[in-house]
């Protein structure tokens, strides 16, 4: 079923797009960190979908990527599952490496570790600031196993229709049989479903994907 019923639209603009919030690479697209209030709230067939923000001025208003909830997990089952070991980060390995989302588990005391990722400090310690944010309200991690991604080929989108017009935190739309959010998500689909769970371009900063981010800040290190 495409839109499972009582579903919902949840739609953010994107301040930055390394590949790494979303992450959609080796066949899953996953939200990891980043977007607290979208991790707790969305269920299993709502929708996300990050538009690009003003920062990113060539893809501004323009559907980054767009995927359905299957799964929601938390950290540490994330990082246990073997699924999602090629998800786990690699500061000497690749670009997609660099990128890995899956970077949160708890030691035996029940503390936090945050691996060496492109969310901690320069030097590979943790950045209690986006910890904090990534951890401190929910330990939810949304997949999907039915996404698109179009990244620095991002594509136009009528935002209107569904009331994306400015907004702080995320806009939630119905997508109930008639309403605007069904259509978008109908029409998306439709025109693009031979490119379901591809990458249609890579993540607009993909040339940094060897640097970290201070969430606080928004300063790359």
């Amino acid at each position: 079923m495409l839109i499972k019923p009582g579903a919902t639209l949840f739609s953010y603009a994107i301040t930055r797009d390394f590949g790494f919030a979303p992450n959609p690479f080796n066949g899953i697209c996953s939200l990891a960190t980043c977007k607290p209030k979208i991790r707790k709230y969305a269920k299993v067939g709502d929708w996300v979908m990050g538009v690009g923000g003003s920062r990113l001025k060539r893809c501004k208003r323009k559907c980054i990527f767009l995927m359905r909830v299957s799964e929601i997990v938390d950290f540490q089952q994330y990082w246990d599952d073997p699924r999602f070991s090629l998800k786990k980060p690699s500061r000497n390995g690749s670009q997609v490496q660099l990128l890995g989302d899956n970077i949160y588990h708890k030691a035996q005391d029940g503390t936090w570790i945050q691996e060496d990722s492109h969310h901690s400090n320069g030097d590979g310690t943790i950045n209690e600031v986006n910890l904090e944010r990534d951890t401190g309200s929910t330990e939810n991690v949304l997949l999907s196993d039915y996404f698109f991604y179009f990244g620095e080929n991002a594509v136009s989108i009528d935002l209107g229709s569904i009331g994306h017009i400015r907004i702080r935190d995320y806009k939630k739309s119905s997508i109930n049989p008639g309403t605007p959010g069904e259509g978008l998500i109908i029409n998306m689909t439709s025109k693009y479903r031979s490119t379901k769970n591809m990458l249609l371009g890579d993540p607009i900063s993909f040339e940094h994907s060897h640097k970290r981010v201070d969430q606080n800040t928004g300063k790359l290190t």
